[in-house]
Parts: C-alpha cells; structure tokens; sequence
C-alpha cells in the first residue's frame, strides 16, 4: 500500500490562536456556540495536496456532517510533509481552541522516512496525552497508515501495528487505514502515485465518517 504523504517537511510559524467571525479567541468557542469542533490534525493527506481544498476529505465530511443535521465546525489542520515529530509541536498551539473531537492523521511521512516506530509510537501517546490535559473531555480518533513493502517487511508491519496498539491502550477510536480502497489504486491517486485525487478523497471522507460519525452523535 502506498502512504499519501509528502516527504519534505514544512515549518510552521507559531502564531496566536484563530480568531472566529464574531471576533472572539477560538478558545472560547465552546461558550459561544453549541457546535462540535471536529480538528484534523495531519499532512498532505489532510491538507488536500494537489486538489482544491473544498475537496478535500476534511471539508466533505464537514458537508456531510451538516447535511445530516449534525451542529459541526471542522477545523483542518494538514501541513504537508508533516510528521508525527511535527504535529506533536504544533499540537499546543493547535489546543489552543476548544477542540471535542481530534482526528490525528500522521505517521505517513514518518513511515517514508524509515523513523523508528518506538518514536512514532511516543509521539501518538504524547499527542494524546497532551490533548486530554488540555481537555480531559476530549474525544481522539487515530486514523491508521502503511507503509509500501519495500520499507522491508518488518518495518512495514510493525509500522502497521504501531496505530492500533496506541488506540486500544489509549483508549480512543480507530481508523484502521485511512487510505483503504485508495492506496495503491492509479485511478484514485494524482500522478505522483501518492496523493489522492478528489475522487480518492471522496472514499477517504467514507471512511472516515464510519469512525467519525457515531462520535459525533454521542456528543450531539
């Protein structure tokens, strides 16, 4: 299976928290409003590399979510070429809003770059713990990623097993392989034979609203 990702990785500036339509911190979002604030935070998958980013599978699922009567605001957070390393230093920043759901879509640049899975590892469990203590009500969603098989076979299944472990223990929800009917498919990827064309991101949004969505009625 291929991963969707960049393999350079791209600095990001820290800046203040996002200010919302009414002028008020984004951190106090959740006084202001009854929306659920769905954050995605990830990579070029996330980021809609190569397509608009109304159609990406970030702003989809917010679409869907809408249209099934659900109070969403999601809030995409892909930087392309990131890594877990990466999301883990910008997550504080990230916190800063009120955040009810995290879907943390990283690991795929780490598995092109051959990182070891302990660190890959480490830097999941540390996301999570950093987003609970900023809000211990908050929900997690870890979304799966593989690695082809020429990283060698050991790499690639213990790059596999590394997400699923880190759900089960950590107690949040999992997205098996985010990229599933897409990776690998010529037809759903951009010539690259990486990155998922806006029919690729229209399954990838499937998949994800299969985890997403039975979350997002128990807070309703």
């Amino acid at each position: 299976m291929l991963i969707g990702c960049t393999s350079k990785e791209t600095e990001v500036p820290v800046v203040p928290a996002p200010q919302l339509e009414n002028g008020s911190s984004a951190s106090d979002s959740k006084d202001a409003s009854d929306e659920i604030v769905i954050v995605f935070l990830g990579d070029s998958i996330t980021a809609g590399y190569g397509i608009a980013r109304e159609d990406a599978f970030p702003a989809r699922v917010e679409q869907e979510l809408l249209s099934a009567g659900y109070p969403v605001r999601v809030r995409e957070a892909g930087v392309s070429g990131e890594t877990t390393a990466g999301g883990l230093r910008r997550i504080d920043w990230i916190l800063n809003q009120h955040v009810d759901i995290l879907v943390i879509e990283l690991g795929g640049n780490d598995g092109l770059r051959g990182i070891p899975v302990d660190e890959v590892e480490r830097n999941l469990r540390a996301m999570i713990d950093r987003a609970r203590k900023s809000n211990p009500a908050i929900k997690i969603i870890v979304a799966g990623m593989q690695v082809p098989p020429n990283m060698g076979q050991s790499y690639s299944q213990a790059f596999g097993d590394v997400f699923a472990r880190v759900a089960t223990d950590e107690g949040t929800e999992l997205i098996p392989f985010i990229l599933q009917g897409v990776g690998g498919n010529p037809q759903l990827n951009q010539a690259d034979g990486i990155h998922p064309t806006e029919e690729g991101h229209e399954i990838i949004s499937e998949t994800v609203l299969d985890a997403l969505t039975p979350v997002v009625t128990d807070l309703r």
